[in-house]
């Protein structure tokens, strides 16, 4: 019988920590909406003076 009160006791434990699930959070808490920043045209345009830094090949990483 004391095996039942310990199991009783265990499962009211269990009850009052995890019994119930933690409220829903809304769809509008969990979304942040920010103002896109517009395109800044120079920052895409070529650079012929920094193009270098961009070039990917073997023979100029090794200084061929």
């Amino acid at each position: 019988m004391e095996s039942q009160s310990v199991n009783d006791i265990a499962a009211a434990g269990r009850r009052a920590r995890f019994g119930t699930l933690p409220e829903r959070v809304r769809y509008e808490d969990l979304v942040e909406e920010k103002v896109a920043a517009p395109r800044d045209p120079t920052r895409d345009a070529f650079h012929v003076e920094g193009a270098w830094s961009t070039f990917s090949c073997l023979a100029v990483d090794l200084g061929l």
